[in-house]
């Protein structure tokens, strides 16, 4: 707890000091250690300090694709199997443009930068 409590603290520090890369490391293996201890309340500081640093914590035991719209998941889909923006769009009667802000959308709801990220991913 005392290790968990102290990556916490120096994140906290790290992004009072403009430095969220590197805040968000601590900040997101703090959140990590206290969700799974139990600790709800240094978890929910953690947390309040990551979404500061424009990032989302996960809870514990939570899929991130249940974060995903029904339109996210079947475009992650879509991707994931090979098509492009331009073939989804044709497929959902979308424009490619609403189709890539959709990626952008997946991919920071995932964690994940790219398509061939997305074919690792159980989708």
């Amino acid at each position: 707890m005392l290790y968990a409590r102290a990556r916490l603290t120096y994140g906290e520090w790290l992004r009072r000091e403009n430095r969220r890369a590197e805040a968000r490391v601590e900040l997101r293996a703090a959140h990590d250690m206290l969700s799974h201890m139990g600790a709800r309340a240094f978890a929910e500081r953690a947390a309040r300090e990551l979404r500061a640093t424009s990032e989302q914590a996960h809870r514990h035991g939570e899929n991130p694709l249940g974060r995903l719209t029904a339109q996210e998941r079947l475009i992650a889909e879509k991707v994931a199997g090979g098509a492009t923006s331009k073939e989804v769009a044709a497929m959902l009667f979308l424009s490619p443009r609403t189709i890539d802000a959709h990626l952008r959308n997946v991919y920071r709801k995932l964690g994940t930068s790219s398509r061939r990220q997305l074919r690792t991913m159980p989708l």
